[in-house]
């Protein structure tokens, strides 16, 4: 197993390499956030995991995650950080970290986090969505038509979110209905038309054809 090891601290990317190599992982370091960020893009295939410090110099941790994420970067990240607060563990894992250690740490449980990340699925769930010049950010709740952002209400963004991660298929109301209303809202009902109808207004106007109507079954939203 081949690690990226980004730590800008010389005597704790020293240590954690010879423990690494101790337990049988190859491990390559780098102490700056903007050739760890040209690496990652360029070389991250040669990697299983990448282990990255949170404050590094050049550019840190929480952008390193969510650029390469925004590349459909899949591979996992974990972060070592020196700060515990819970506003900056949810960053962090919003931004894309898979898993999070806070300093001082023990190096027995790094290993154990490194392995279980390493067993996990290499595919993700991309942040960022893009359907022709529709952006969507759902770390952001953003929604942006060409370079101008446009507000949804959060329904609409729900409905459009779903659309996107489903270009090309066509699904029914029932299925939306289940999946982004609560079971108060019965399947007769018209909301999901209604919603359509206004996504259609603020982002596609006249081209109906983009978010298709499937007679009888439901919608598609076409690539």
């Amino acid at each position: 197993m081949r690690i990226l090891l980004v730590e800008d601290e010389t005597k704790l990317a020293n240590a954690l390499v010879y423990g690494l190599t101790q337990k049988g992982f190859a491990a390559d370091t780098l102490p700056d956030g903007k050739e760890a960020y040209t690496r990652i893009s360029l070389n991250h295939s040669d990697y299983d995991i990448i282990v990255l410090d949170l404050m590094l110099p050049g550019m840190d941790g929480i952008t390193i995650c969510k650029q390469v994420r925004e590349r459909n970067i899949t591979v996992p990240i974990l972060i070592l950080t020196a700060r515990d607060e819970i506003e900056k563990k949810i960053d962090l894992l919003l931004s894309g970290a898979d898993d999070y250690m806070v300093k001082p740490f023990s190096f027995d449980e790094l290993c154990a986090r490194i392995q279980a990340l390493t067993r996990r699925p290499t595919a993700m769930i991309p942040i960022v969505l893009r359907t022709s010049d529709i952006t969507l950010d759902s770390t952001e709740r953003k929604v942006f038509k060409g370079e101008k952002e446009v507000p949804l209400t959060l329904k609409e963004f729900m409905l459009l979110e779903y659309f996107m991660r489903r270009p090309n298929q066509v699904i029914n109301r029932e299925e939306l209905l289940s999946h982004l209303w609560d079971f108060n809202y019965l399947s007769f009902s018209n909301v999901v038309d209604v919603h359509i109808k206004n996504l259609r207004k603020k982002l596609y106007r006249d081209r109906e054809n983009t978010l298709e109507t499937v007679r009888g079954i439901g919608y598609r939203l076409k690539e």
